[in-house]
């Protein structure tokens, strides 16, 4: 239970978990959590927290309240030590710009500390290679808060910059098409050769990957959803090869150009 003076201001920490998995979660988020005396959720972010939430008081809320979430983190946090936790980095597609612009529209003076984690983009990277390893965009196909035409315009622009890109949020029950759409920009610019990869619940103990070519991405729409981070390579990707074996995908960072190995 809390324990503050009557007066003493509070601490907010917005901390990014990573991918789920305690072992991916850095020691700094362990020790804002273990800080807090009210740490805040959605309930599929604070699962994983379970053994470090004794003793503590807990909030869970649904997707869709992160305004709510947001304005309580807030409110507990004049008097209280506060952690309200997002996946991956608080300040990717996380939880950090709402809850400060909250916190900067109130004007409420509170010590708040960002802790970043793992991205969704190198969790999903690292299980298929390295297909990040120089400039990579990433652009979300949620229209949810992004109106779809800002979105394709989005596609189009990096697409014509021959990089990787990583798609968030490609497929839902409520937008099934969206990666449809974003895989037709990508063909504007990108050969059909140009290696995919598809990484599902990455670094979580029900991973699937994937690794295929934008020319071949019907024969895998299906294993595409809202737990799925999608990598299209660039000009310069390829598919990682031992022997026979596809093991994933390699952009180069330009080592070749400069030394010989």
């Amino acid at each position: 239970m809390p324990s503050h003076v009557k007066g003493e201001k509070g601490t907010l920490a917005i901390v990014g978990l990573g991918p789920g998995l305690l072992e991916y979660i850095t020691p700094r988020a362990m020790k804002a959590v273990a800080k807090a005396e009210y740490v805040l959720g959605h309930s599929t972010y604070l699962k994983p927290l379970e053994p470090l939430l004794a003793g503590k008081q807990v909030i869970s809320s649904t997707m869709g309240k992160e305004v709510d979430r947001a304005k309580k983190a807030i409110e507990l946090a004049r008097t209280n030590h506060v952690a309200i936790v997002s996946g991956g980095d608080a300040g990717v597609y996380g939880m950090a710009s709402i809850v400060l612009e909250v916190l900067e529209r109130e004007g409420v003076d509170i010590p708040v500390e960002v802790v970043p984690g793992v991205t969704a983009a190198n969790a999903a990277a690292s299980r298929v290679g390295s297909p990040l390893s120089g400039d990579f965009a990433v652009i979300s196909l949620s229209d949810l808060l992004t109106p779809l035409d800002v979105i394709e315009q989005r596609l189009d622009a990096v697409f014509t910059l021959g990089i990787p890109v990583v798609l968030y949020n490609p497929k839902s029950r409520g937008r099934p098409d969206n990666l449809a759409l974003a895989i037709g920009i990508a063909r504007k610019h990108l050969g059909p050769g140009t290696p995919v990869g598809i990484v599902k619940n990455a670094l979580r103990e029900d991973e699937k990957t994937l690794v295929t070519t934008l020319g071949a991405m019907e024969q895998s729409m299906d294993a595409v959803d809202m737990h799925t981070t999608v990598i299209i390579g660039g000009t310069e990707s390829r598919i990682w090869r031992m022997r026979d074996d596809v093991k994933g995908i390699i952009t180069p960072r330009g080592y070749h150009r400069k030394y010989v190995y």
